[in-house]
Protein backbone atom coordinates (compact mmCIF):
# COMPACT_ATOMS: atom_id res chain seq x y z
CA UNK A 1 0.00 0.00 0.00
CA UNK A 2 1.23 3.49 -1.29
CA UNK A 3 2.35 6.00 2.15
CA UNK A 4 -0.80 8.62 2.06
CA UNK A 5 0.30 12.07 0.39
CA UNK A 6 -2.46 14.29 1.33
CA UNK A 7 -3.86 13.86 4.44
CA UNK A 8 -7.35 15.84 5.17
CA UNK A 9 -8.69 15.52 8.69
CA UNK A 10 -12.18 17.66 9.93
CA UNK A 11 -12.22 20.15 7.52
CA UNK A 12 -14.67 22.32 7.81
CA UNK A 13 -15.26 25.95 5.47
CA UNK A 14 -18.27 28.06 6.67
CA UNK A 15 -19.00 31.41 4.65
CA UNK A 16 -20.38 34.33 6.51
CA UNK A 17 -19.42 37.25 8.63
CA UNK A 18 -18.33 35.43 11.70
CA UNK A 19 -17.64 31.71 10.37
CA UNK A 20 -15.64 30.88 13.39
CA UNK A 21 -18.28 32.01 15.64
CA UNK A 22 -20.99 30.36 13.52
CA UNK A 23 -18.92 26.55 14.07
CA UNK A 24 -18.46 26.79 17.52
CA UNK A 25 -22.28 27.39 18.61
CA UNK A 26 -22.60 24.82 15.83
CA UNK A 27 -20.16 22.08 16.83
CA UNK A 28 -21.89 22.85 20.66
CA UNK A 29 -25.47 22.70 19.89
CA UNK A 30 -25.81 26.46 21.11
CA UNK A 31 -28.70 26.90 18.63
CA UNK A 32 -26.67 29.72 17.21
CA UNK A 33 -28.70 32.98 15.94
CA UNK A 34 -25.87 34.00 13.62
CA UNK A 35 -27.36 34.58 10.18
CA UNK A 36 -26.12 34.46 6.13
CA UNK A 37 -23.92 31.72 6.64
CA UNK A 38 -23.59 28.87 4.73
CA UNK A 39 -21.97 25.43 5.51
CA UNK A 40 -19.99 24.47 2.18
CA UNK A 41 -17.52 22.08 3.71
CA UNK A 42 -18.52 19.93 6.41
CA UNK A 43 -16.17 18.05 9.39
CA UNK A 44 -14.79 16.23 5.93
CA UNK A 45 -11.49 13.74 6.15
CA UNK A 46 -10.10 12.01 3.13
CA UNK A 47 -6.67 10.36 2.75
CA UNK A 48 -4.93 10.16 -1.19
CA UNK A 49 -1.94 7.71 -1.52
CA UNK A 50 1.28 9.03 -3.15
CA UNK A 51 0.53 7.95 -7.05
CA UNK A 52 -3.20 7.67 -6.58
CA UNK A 53 -6.22 9.08 -8.98
CA UNK A 54 -8.49 10.14 -6.46
CA UNK A 55 -11.76 11.31 -7.77
CA UNK A 56 -13.88 13.61 -5.40
CA UNK A 57 -17.47 13.81 -6.96
CA UNK A 58 -21.13 15.41 -6.40
CA UNK A 59 -23.83 17.42 -7.81
CA UNK A 60 -23.80 20.83 -8.44
CA UNK A 61 -23.63 22.36 -4.95
CA UNK A 62 -22.13 19.78 -3.15
CA UNK A 63 -19.11 21.02 -1.80
CA UNK A 64 -16.48 19.53 -4.14
CA UNK A 65 -14.88 22.39 -5.57
CA UNK A 66 -14.80 24.69 -2.22
CA UNK A 67 -13.06 21.40 -0.67
CA UNK A 68 -10.66 20.98 -3.20
CA UNK A 69 -9.67 25.13 -3.09
CA UNK A 70 -9.36 24.88 0.77
CA UNK A 71 -6.71 21.54 0.50
CA UNK A 72 -4.54 24.30 -0.89
CA UNK A 73 -6.11 27.25 0.80
CA UNK A 74 -7.21 29.11 -2.23
CA UNK A 75 -10.14 29.01 -0.12
CA UNK A 76 -9.21 29.33 3.72
CA UNK A 77 -10.62 26.78 5.99
CA UNK A 78 -12.76 27.42 8.73
CA UNK A 79 -10.99 24.29 10.93
CA UNK A 80 -9.14 21.04 10.33
CA UNK A 81 -6.36 19.87 8.99
CA UNK A 82 -4.56 19.66 5.78
CA UNK A 83 -1.29 17.53 6.11
CA UNK A 84 1.06 17.42 2.90
CA UNK A 85 4.06 14.55 3.70
CA UNK A 86 3.28 15.16 7.36
CA UNK A 87 3.28 18.98 7.21
CA UNK A 88 0.53 20.83 8.10
CA UNK A 89 -0.37 23.67 5.18
CA UNK A 90 -3.10 25.16 7.58
CA UNK A 91 0.02 26.29 10.00
CA UNK A 92 2.20 27.45 7.23
CA UNK A 93 2.97 31.17 6.82
CA UNK A 94 1.86 32.29 3.59
CA UNK A 95 5.48 32.22 2.21
CA UNK A 96 5.76 29.13 3.13
CA UNK A 97 2.58 28.11 1.58
CA UNK A 98 3.57 29.75 -1.54
CA UNK A 99 6.82 28.30 -1.72
CA UNK A 100 4.85 24.70 -1.20
CA UNK A 101 2.40 25.54 -4.11
CA UNK A 102 4.98 26.18 -6.23
CA UNK A 103 6.83 23.28 -5.79
CA UNK A 104 4.09 21.10 -5.27
CA UNK A 105 0.83 22.03 -6.80
CA UNK A 106 -0.44 22.22 -10.03
CA UNK A 107 -3.72 23.27 -11.00
CA UNK A 108 -5.82 22.87 -14.19
CA UNK A 109 -9.24 24.25 -14.34
CA UNK A 110 -12.69 23.71 -16.10
CA UNK A 111 -12.53 27.23 -18.08
CA UNK A 112 -8.76 26.86 -18.83
CA UNK A 113 -7.14 29.87 -16.88
CA UNK A 114 -5.01 30.80 -20.09
CA UNK A 115 -3.33 34.50 -20.42
CA UNK A 116 -4.81 34.79 -24.31
CA UNK A 117 -2.20 38.19 -25.06
CA UNK A 118 0.18 35.00 -24.75
CA UNK A 119 1.58 32.31 -26.85
CA UNK A 120 1.37 28.45 -26.28
CA UNK A 121 4.68 28.06 -25.14
CA UNK A 122 4.42 31.41 -22.87
CA UNK A 123 1.33 30.24 -21.33
CA UNK A 124 2.98 26.83 -20.56
CA UNK A 125 6.01 28.20 -19.22
CA UNK A 126 4.13 30.94 -17.13
CA UNK A 127 4.60 28.62 -13.78
CA UNK A 128 8.31 28.07 -14.41
CA UNK A 129 8.70 31.98 -14.87
CA UNK A 130 7.21 32.46 -11.94
CA UNK A 131 9.86 30.35 -10.28
CA UNK A 132 12.45 32.50 -11.64
CA UNK A 133 13.67 30.24 -14.47
CA UNK A 134 15.96 31.34 -16.90
CA UNK A 135 13.96 31.84 -20.27
CA UNK A 136 16.23 29.26 -22.43
CA UNK A 137 15.62 26.81 -20.08
CA UNK A 138 11.80 27.72 -19.64
CA UNK A 139 11.19 27.46 -23.09
CA UNK A 140 13.21 23.86 -23.71
CA UNK A 141 10.80 22.42 -20.69
CA UNK A 142 8.01 23.91 -22.18
CA UNK A 143 7.94 22.73 -25.81
CA UNK A 144 9.12 19.34 -24.09
CA UNK A 145 5.93 19.03 -22.57
CA UNK A 146 4.29 20.51 -25.18
CA UNK A 147 4.84 17.63 -27.53
CA UNK A 148 3.92 15.16 -24.59
CA UNK A 149 0.38 16.79 -24.26
CA UNK A 150 -0.10 16.13 -28.28
CA UNK A 151 0.50 20.14 -29.84
CA UNK A 152 3.73 19.84 -31.45
CA UNK A 153 4.48 22.46 -34.00
CA UNK A 154 1.84 24.70 -31.94
CA UNK A 155 4.06 26.32 -29.29
CA UNK A 156 4.13 29.87 -31.01
CA UNK A 157 0.68 30.40 -31.80
CA UNK A 158 -1.64 32.27 -29.40
CA UNK A 159 -3.73 30.41 -27.35
CA UNK A 160 -6.83 32.47 -29.06
CA UNK A 161 -6.46 30.24 -32.09
CA UNK A 162 -6.70 27.13 -30.53
CA UNK A 163 -9.99 24.78 -30.07
CA UNK A 164 -11.26 24.35 -26.60
CA UNK A 165 -9.67 21.02 -26.38
CA UNK A 166 -6.16 22.27 -27.62
CA UNK A 167 -6.83 24.89 -24.87
CA UNK A 168 -7.26 22.40 -21.95
CA UNK A 169 -4.25 20.53 -23.60
CA UNK A 170 -2.09 23.62 -23.27
CA UNK A 171 -3.73 23.96 -19.16
CA UNK A 172 -2.90 20.14 -18.69
CA UNK A 173 0.91 21.07 -20.29
CA UNK A 174 1.11 24.33 -17.67
CA UNK A 175 0.76 22.19 -15.16
CA UNK A 176 3.06 19.06 -15.69
CA UNK A 177 6.16 21.87 -17.04
CA UNK A 178 6.25 22.36 -13.34
CA UNK A 179 6.83 19.17 -12.48
CA UNK A 180 4.36 18.93 -9.68
CA UNK A 181 3.99 16.35 -7.15
CA UNK A 182 0.22 16.54 -6.81
CA UNK A 183 -2.26 17.72 -9.72
CA UNK A 184 -5.31 19.22 -8.65
CA UNK A 185 -7.95 18.89 -12.47
CA UNK A 186 -11.43 20.76 -11.31
CA UNK A 187 -13.86 19.39 -13.60
CA UNK A 188 -11.51 20.08 -16.54
CA UNK A 189 -13.09 18.26 -19.76
CA UNK A 190 -16.55 19.58 -18.33
CA UNK A 191 -16.97 22.16 -21.12
CA UNK A 192 -15.75 19.47 -24.05
CA UNK A 193 -17.62 17.82 -26.66
CA UNK A 194 -18.20 14.39 -25.70
CA UNK A 195 -15.57 12.74 -27.91
CA UNK A 196 -13.34 15.50 -27.32
CA UNK A 197 -14.16 15.03 -23.56
CA UNK A 198 -13.14 10.88 -23.70
CA UNK A 199 -10.27 11.71 -26.16
CA UNK A 200 -8.77 14.29 -23.25
CA UNK A 201 -9.90 11.32 -20.36
CA UNK A 202 -7.65 8.84 -22.13
CA UNK A 203 -4.55 11.34 -22.67
CA UNK A 204 -4.64 11.85 -18.98
CA UNK A 205 -4.57 8.07 -18.49
CA UNK A 206 -1.86 7.68 -20.67
CA UNK A 207 0.19 10.43 -19.35
CA UNK A 208 -0.36 9.19 -15.77
CA UNK A 209 1.03 5.63 -16.82
CA UNK A 210 4.30 7.77 -17.67
CA UNK A 211 4.25 10.67 -15.23
CA UNK A 212 2.80 9.00 -11.96
CA UNK A 213 1.66 11.32 -10.08
CA UNK A 214 -0.85 11.87 -7.31
CA UNK A 215 -4.17 13.53 -8.67
CA UNK A 216 -7.23 15.41 -7.15
CA UNK A 217 -10.07 15.16 -9.92
CA UNK A 218 -13.62 16.61 -9.56
CA UNK A 219 -16.13 15.65 -11.64
CA UNK A 220 -19.78 15.53 -11.38
CA UNK A 221 -19.65 12.32 -13.84
CA UNK A 222 -19.77 9.16 -12.65
CA UNK A 223 -18.60 7.03 -15.33
CA UNK A 224 -15.91 10.03 -15.75
CA UNK A 225 -14.82 9.04 -11.95
CA UNK A 226 -14.87 5.18 -12.73
CA UNK A 227 -12.98 5.52 -16.02
CA UNK A 228 -10.66 8.06 -14.14
CA UNK A 229 -10.04 7.38 -10.67
CA UNK A 230 -8.81 4.63 -8.42
CA UNK A 231 -10.68 5.19 -5.78
CA UNK A 232 -14.15 7.49 -5.40
CA UNK A 233 -15.60 9.80 -2.80
CA UNK A 234 -18.77 10.71 -3.19
CA UNK A 235 -19.74 14.19 -1.16
CA UNK A 236 -23.72 15.58 -0.94
CA UNK A 237 -24.30 19.10 1.01
CA UNK A 238 -20.52 19.48 2.16
CA UNK A 239 -20.02 16.04 3.45
CA UNK A 240 -18.80 12.69 1.69
CA UNK A 241 -21.04 10.40 2.04
CA UNK A 242 -18.56 7.32 0.72
CA UNK A 243 -15.23 6.74 -0.62
CA UNK A 244 -14.49 3.49 -2.55
CA UNK A 245 -13.79 1.73 -5.70
CA UNK A 246 -16.52 2.46 -8.32
CA UNK A 247 -17.20 -1.17 -8.22
CA UNK A 248 -17.24 -0.67 -4.28
CA UNK A 249 -20.00 2.56 -4.63
CA UNK A 250 -21.87 0.19 -7.34
CA UNK A 251 -22.21 -2.78 -5.32
CA UNK A 252 -22.86 -1.45 -1.75
CA UNK A 253 -23.82 1.98 -2.01
CA UNK A 254 -23.30 3.85 1.49
CA UNK A 255 -27.59 5.16 1.34
CA UNK A 256 -30.66 6.22 -0.94
CA UNK A 257 -28.95 8.98 -2.23
CA UNK A 258 -25.75 6.76 -3.48
CA UNK A 259 -27.75 4.09 -4.92
CA UNK A 260 -30.27 6.71 -6.46
CA UNK A 261 -27.10 8.74 -7.61
CA UNK A 262 -25.69 5.23 -9.55
CA UNK A 263 -28.48 3.58 -10.39
CA UNK A 264 -28.22 4.11 -14.14
CA UNK A 265 -25.06 3.65 -14.45
CA UNK A 266 -24.16 0.60 -16.82
CA UNK A 267 -22.34 -2.17 -14.83
CA UNK A 268 -20.30 -3.39 -18.13
CA UNK A 269 -18.61 -0.07 -17.42
CA UNK A 270 -17.82 -0.55 -13.92
CA UNK A 271 -16.90 -3.74 -12.71
CA UNK A 272 -13.64 -5.07 -13.88
CA UNK A 273 -12.76 -8.30 -15.39
CA UNK A 274 -10.16 -9.13 -12.16
CA UNK A 275 -14.24 -9.71 -9.98
CA UNK A 276 -15.49 -12.33 -12.51
CA UNK A 277 -11.77 -13.94 -13.45
CA UNK A 278 -11.62 -18.04 -13.01
CA UNK A 279 -8.08 -18.73 -12.10
CA UNK A 280 -8.81 -22.65 -12.17
CA UNK A 281 -9.62 -23.79 -15.93
CA UNK A 282 -7.81 -26.49 -17.55
CA UNK A 283 -4.52 -24.90 -18.84
CA UNK A 284 -1.58 -26.92 -21.25
CA UNK A 285 2.10 -26.50 -21.58
CA UNK A 286 3.40 -26.16 -25.12
CA UNK A 287 5.46 -29.36 -24.46
CA UNK A 288 2.11 -31.25 -23.32
CA UNK A 289 0.23 -30.76 -26.27
CA UNK A 290 0.96 -33.57 -28.19
CA UNK A 291 -0.14 -35.96 -25.21
CA UNK A 292 -3.81 -33.72 -25.00
CA UNK A 293 -5.71 -35.62 -26.81
CA UNK A 294 -5.24 -38.57 -24.05
CA UNK A 295 -5.44 -35.99 -21.41
CA UNK A 296 -8.32 -36.67 -19.19
CA UNK A 297 -8.28 -33.33 -17.58
CA UNK A 298 -8.54 -31.86 -21.18
CA UNK A 299 -11.01 -34.89 -22.51
CA UNK A 300 -13.88 -33.31 -20.05
CA UNK A 301 -13.45 -29.78 -21.08
CA UNK A 302 -15.74 -28.83 -23.00
CA UNK A 303 -14.24 -25.30 -24.50
CA UNK A 304 -10.99 -24.83 -25.97
CA UNK A 305 -8.25 -25.28 -23.43
CA UNK A 306 -5.56 -21.98 -22.71
CA UNK A 307 -1.70 -23.07 -23.60
CA UNK A 308 0.79 -21.41 -22.18
CA UNK A 309 4.65 -21.44 -22.69
CA UNK A 310 7.45 -22.64 -20.30
CA UNK A 311 7.30 -19.15 -18.48
CA UNK A 312 3.81 -19.35 -18.46
CA UNK A 313 3.37 -16.99 -21.36
CA UNK A 314 -0.09 -17.43 -23.27
CA UNK A 315 0.17 -19.19 -26.49
CA UNK A 316 -3.64 -19.46 -27.82
CA UNK A 317 -6.64 -21.65 -26.57
CA UNK A 318 -5.76 -25.59 -27.92
CA UNK A 319 -9.38 -27.42 -29.37
CA UNK A 320 -9.89 -30.68 -28.42
CA UNK A 321 -12.18 -31.42 -31.09
CA UNK A 322 -9.69 -29.98 -34.28
CA UNK A 323 -6.99 -32.44 -32.91
CA UNK A 324 -7.21 -35.55 -34.52
CA UNK A 325 -4.15 -37.23 -33.25
CA UNK A 326 -0.63 -35.90 -31.60
CA UNK A 327 0.50 -35.00 -34.83
CA UNK A 328 -2.12 -32.61 -35.57
CA UNK A 329 -2.01 -30.85 -32.04
CA UNK A 330 0.46 -27.85 -32.81
CA UNK A 331 -2.50 -26.77 -35.45
CA UNK A 332 -4.89 -27.14 -32.96
CA UNK A 333 -3.98 -24.03 -31.10
CA UNK A 334 -5.55 -21.08 -31.99
CA UNK A 335 -4.35 -17.55 -31.60
CA UNK A 336 -6.94 -15.14 -29.23
CA UNK A 337 -7.02 -12.09 -27.88
CA UNK A 338 -6.97 -11.49 -24.09
CA UNK A 339 -7.69 -8.96 -21.45
CA UNK A 340 -6.15 -7.38 -18.35
CA UNK A 341 -7.68 -8.05 -15.17
CA UNK A 342 -8.33 -4.26 -14.63
CA UNK A 343 -10.65 -3.72 -18.08
CA UNK A 344 -14.12 -3.76 -17.79
CA UNK A 345 -16.56 -6.00 -18.85
CA UNK A 346 -17.71 -4.00 -21.85
CA UNK A 347 -14.64 -4.49 -23.58
CA UNK A 348 -15.28 -7.75 -22.99
CA UNK A 349 -18.29 -7.89 -25.92
CA UNK A 350 -16.30 -7.77 -28.76
CA UNK A 351 -14.36 -10.63 -27.86
CA UNK A 352 -16.65 -13.27 -27.43
CA UNK A 353 -18.07 -12.18 -30.89
CA UNK A 354 -15.47 -14.08 -32.34
CA UNK A 355 -14.86 -16.58 -29.67
CA UNK A 356 -16.84 -18.92 -28.24
CA UNK A 357 -14.29 -20.12 -25.37
CA UNK A 358 -13.49 -18.59 -22.33
CA UNK A 359 -11.09 -15.07 -22.69
CA UNK A 360 -7.82 -15.64 -21.19
CA UNK A 361 -6.64 -12.66 -18.24
CA UNK A 362 -2.77 -11.84 -18.67
CA UNK A 363 -0.62 -9.62 -16.84
CA UNK A 364 1.37 -6.75 -18.33
CA UNK A 365 4.29 -9.83 -19.21
CA UNK A 366 1.52 -11.65 -21.03
CA UNK A 367 1.67 -14.63 -17.89
CA UNK A 368 -1.76 -15.96 -18.11
CA UNK A 369 -3.69 -14.97 -14.91
CA UNK A 370 -7.18 -17.40 -15.57
CA UNK A 371 -10.24 -17.21 -18.07
CA UNK A 372 -13.86 -15.56 -18.08
CA UNK A 373 -16.11 -17.29 -19.39
CA UNK A 374 -19.37 -15.96 -20.80
CA UNK A 375 -21.75 -17.04 -17.54
CA UNK A 376 -19.42 -15.33 -15.29
CA UNK A 377 -20.04 -12.26 -17.28
CA UNK A 378 -23.77 -12.48 -17.14
CA UNK A 379 -23.81 -13.51 -13.49
CA UNK A 380 -21.69 -10.23 -12.58
CA UNK A 381 -23.93 -8.14 -14.54
CA UNK A 382 -27.60 -8.87 -12.73
CA UNK A 383 -27.49 -6.76 -9.78
CA UNK A 384 -28.33 -9.28 -7.30
CA UNK A 385 -25.01 -10.93 -7.83
CA UNK A 386 -23.24 -8.08 -8.28
CA UNK A 387 -21.51 -7.57 -4.60
CA UNK A 388 -20.69 -11.33 -4.35
CA UNK A 389 -18.38 -11.22 -7.43
CA UNK A 390 -16.70 -7.70 -6.13
CA UNK A 391 -16.40 -9.55 -2.27
CA UNK A 392 -14.11 -12.01 -4.68
CA UNK A 393 -11.46 -9.44 -5.32
CA UNK A 394 -11.29 -7.95 -1.62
Amino acid sequence: MAEIRLDCRGLWKVFGPRPRKFLDDLRHANGSQLADHHVAVRDTSLQVRDGEKFVVMGLSGSGKSTLVRCLTRLIEPTAGEVRLDGEDLIQMSQQQLSAVRREKFAMVFQHFGLLPHRTVVDNVGFGLEIRGVPSRARRERAFEVISRVGLEGWGERHVSELSGGMQQRVGLARALAVDPSIIIFDEPFSALDPLIRRQMQDELLGLQDVMQRTIVFITHDFLEAVKIGDRIAIMRNGEIVQVGTGEEIVARPADEYVAKFIQDVPRSKVIRVRSVMNTKLPTLCQGQLKDAPVTAEIQGSRTPVFVVDDKGRFSGAFDLATAESPATADAAVRQVASVRPDARLEELFSLFAVFDGPIPVVDDEGRLLGGVERQEVMRALAENNLEENVDKTM
